[in-house]
């Protein structure tokens, strides 16, 4: 049994945690919540009390000299994950850290380099690519013939916007936390462009920034040989259009780009459809859990996730290089 930490006591590690507790497919569960971070340690002991979990620590030098646990998930605002995953990849713990990985390119090439200076796994927390009904999209590709046009967009109103426009301070919107459309689900819609697509030729970017210096929504061209995607993403406004692929000989429709809950084959002129989509866990996690203990038992970084990885991490920072999104680690 792997037993791992966390680090953030948020809804999204409550929704790891579960998806650990409950593998897909009746596998074996392999993972179990042994440990809880927070700077502050009542609330460490009351989100382990909740998750029956046994150890508690407020010092992150405490987490990583742990001789107790095996692997850590990091859920931190985006600026943290860099110097918490290096401390504990140096320290030989196995880390699974939530998306984007870090806050430029070169962090994130230097934390899989560390991973393999000292044996142990880092992989990126983006569940998308572990689904079954991403299989089903990579697998139907060569359906569609010759692809000639991607429209892949995320854009769902932030619930936290109100505060901001009210002056507050969430971190989502400010520069900081390394934060913005493009780091959040932005990064859902060039992560599947990478994961299917690989490594555009050219990357065309605009967007919207806020005062407070990062992006609220924006638009991004990604050319191909032959065809381009069209990516649209925004945390102030919101949309429920599909996302779609089309081909020469057809088209994909995805319903949630994120989360692939729905998949449609329709042919070139509209007129037929086909529902190709299977059955998928309600906790969409609970794969990515799997394919992290996966490389663990198999004691092996999976090249092909880490490239997707490091390409784009490439790509977003391009994005906000020709966009103007500075954040505080570009200066140094």
């Amino acid at each position: 049994m792997i037993k791992f930490a966390v680090i953030g006591t948020n809804w999204i590690t409550e929704k790891f945690i579960e998806g650990t507790n409950n593998p897909p497919n009746d596998e074996t569960q392999v993972m179990q919540l042994h440990g809880v971070y927070s700077r502050d340690i009542e609330r460490a002991t009351s989100f382990a009390n909740k998750h029956n979990a046994l150890l508690t620590l407020d010092t992150l030098s405490e987490l990583a000299s742990s001789k107790e646990i095996d692997a850590i998930y990091i859920a931190s605002p985006n600026s943290l994950h860099y110097e918490q995953s290096k401390l504990m990849l140096e320290h030989g713990k196995h880390v699974i850290c939530e998306k984007p990985l870090s806050s430029s390119f070169q962090q994130a090439q230097d934390l899989y380099q560390t991973a393999k200076d000292n044996n142990v796994i880092f992989f990126e927390a983006y569940m998308t690519a572990h689904l079954p009904n991403f299989k089903v999209i990579k697998d139907n590709l060569v359906r569609l013939g010759n692809i000639r046009k991607a429209h892949i967009q995320y854009c769902q109103y932030s619930s936290r916007y109100p505060a901001y426009l009210a002056g507050e301070k969430p971190n989502t919107f400010y520069p900081q936390f390394c934060n913005g459309s493009i780091m959040d689900i932005g990064f859902y819609c060039v992560a599947l462009s990478s994961a299917l697509f690989g490594k555009p030729d050219s990357i065309k970017a605009q967007a919207t920034l806020l005062e407070s210096g990062v992006d609220g929504c924006g638009s991004v061209i990604l050319e191909y040989q032959g065809f381009a995607v069209t990516i649209d993403h925004s945390k102030i406004s919101g949309s429920n259009q599909a996302s779609e692929i089309q081909g020469e000989s057809g088209t994909l429709l995805i319903e949630h780009v994120g989360q692939c809950l729905n998949v449609i084959y329709q042919d070139p002129k509209g007129q037929n459809q086909q529902t190709l989509s299977q059955p998928q866990s309600d906790n969409s996690m609970c794969y990515e859990a799997l394919a992290f203990a996966t490389q663990i038992n198999n004691a092996q970084i999976n090249p092909i996730l880490e490239q997707r990885a490091l390409q784009t991490s490439k790509i977003i920072e391009e994005i906000r290089h020709q966009t103007g999104v500075v954040f505080p680690s570009d200066k140094t």
